[in-house]
């Protein structure tokens, strides 16, 4: 099939967005398709496709109605982000739940995601789990004098993403925990608020925006990772966490806890920084318990190859087409 796959991320981004598209890209290219990638609609790409991927509900709703307009009855599958789950479709529903309604298809990228998802539409749904490729043989870790924890999210509301800087702060001064967090900031506020941290507050490091191959390294150098995300829509990273074997401590949103489990024991109440403070401190100093998410992540690394996350876009495609 000729596939047109929109996302809102430009060529280049080290947005989420445009990592699953590229990455999606690249599966259903393997599957044997022909993929274009697009931000804006463009008339002459839909044209010419068969089928159109649009990343994001909210984003692409001008293009979805675009599409439905001059392509009539050719398929359309709608992937839904974290931000179109738990925010827009009830803060902008004029555009969101007809962008969502028009879909022949529905993308979730966890196993909660349903839940959010209005009643009528919901047997569209397939749920394809982002993938990650397999973490490289690490060394002994060589550095004894810190307990390195990474956070690998970039700073904006949604991400929550001073709450693990202000959950070491609590720790108690013999702790050797170090926050190592990789994010761009989303605004000249949060950077301001990242530095300001940053100078208070002797255990974080913000590393800014980094590339793939060092926030993988980041993650193969750390002992644990923290997401405090308030939504989630299926973040790539605890898939990458997961295939590295990294433990993680997340909040308990359903985008969190529909890749990790409803009963993960690395979790704590979204929001709670003495309770995430808690849950580092026993990370450092239990040993047994931090070996047991570990083990509990990388039980769950099978269900996020490449191969899994290809399979299961086929099977979204099939579903829709003729």
């Amino acid at each position: 099939m000729k596939l047109l796959l929109l996302t809102p991320a430009p060529e280049g981004s080290l947005a989420g967005n445009r990592a699953t598209a590229e990455r999606w890209a690249g599966l259903l290219e393997k599957a044997g398709h022909r993929v274009k990638i697009a931000t804006n609609y463009d008339s002459e790409l839909a044209d010419a496709a068969d089928l159109l991927i649009a990343l994001h509900a909210w984003r692409s709703h001008e293009a979805i109605a675009s599409w439905r307009r001059a392509q009539g009855n050719k398929p359309l599958i709608v992937a839904l982000t974290g931000t179109d789950l738990y925010r827009f479709q009830y803060t902008h529903p004029d555009e969101t739940r007809p962008a969502m309604a028009a879909a022949d298809g529905l993308i979730v990228l966890h196993e909660l995601a349903w839940r959010d998802v209005p009643e009528d539409l919901q047997d569209r749904i397939t749920v394809v789990l982002q993938s990650a490729r397999a973490a490289d043989p690490q060394p002994p870790q060589e550095d004894q004098q810190h307990f390195d924890v990474c956070v690998i999210g970039h700073l904006r509301e949604e991400k929550d993403p001073l709450a693990t800087a202000r959950a070491a702060g609590l720790l108690p001064s013999a702790s050797c925990l170090r926050v190592l967090h990789a994010g761009k900031a989303h605004d000249s506020d949060w950077e301001q608020a990242a530095l300001d941290e940053m100078a208070a507050n002797p255990r974080y490091h913000w590393l800014g925006e980094i590339s793939r191959e060092q926030t993988r390294n980041l993650l193969a150098s750390s002992r644990a990772m923290v997401i405090s995300s308030i939504m989630e829509g299926g973040a790539n990273v605890v898939s990458e966490a997961c295939r590295a074997g990294l433990p993680v401590i997340a909040s308990d949103i359903p985008g969190n806890l529909g890749l990790l489990g409803e009963h993960y024991p690395g979790q704590y109440p979204v929001g709670d920084v003495r309770r995430l403070s808690e849950l580092l401190e026993r990370a450092e100093n239990d040993a047994e318990w931090l070996a047991t998410l570990g083990t509990i992540v990388s039980d769950l690394a099978g269900r996020f190859t490449p191969e899994r996350e290809q399979a299961s876009l086929e099977e979204a495609l099939r579903r829709v087409s003729p």
